[in-house]
């Protein structure tokens, strides 16, 4: 196993085990970004208006799986998250992280 290999593959572990506890998934980018494709069910609350609506995320009472178009906008929600108490992992870009779902 390489150094890649074993990135990639904790983190597809990671993200496995979220969705076994019913993991919701958040999807982080703009509006436009959005409405061109996404993963069908994730929440849409753009990184932007994180900060002002953590707690709907809170309310959900789940972990939450975030993603966005590369990986750099939902690793900063996920460390948001978790900041505040939520149990959140970053999914990195959506169009990978819909393959492995």
């Amino acid at each position: 196993m390489g150094f890649l290999d074993f990135i990639f593959g904790t983190k597809k572990r990671q993200v496995a085990k979220f969705l076994e506890n019913d993991a919701i998934i958040l999807d982080v980018r703009n509006k436009s970004e959005w409405d061109a494709g996404h993963i069908e069910n994730a929440l849409h609350i753009p990184l932007n208006e994180l900060n002002n609506r953590v707690g709907e995320v809170k309310k959900l009472n789940k972990p939450v799986i975030t993603c966005c178009a590369s990986g750099v906008r939902s690793a900063k929600a996920a460390k948001f998250l978790n900041m505040n108490n939520i149990e959140a992992t970053n999914g990195g870009g959506w169009v990978s992280l819909k393959k492995k779902l």
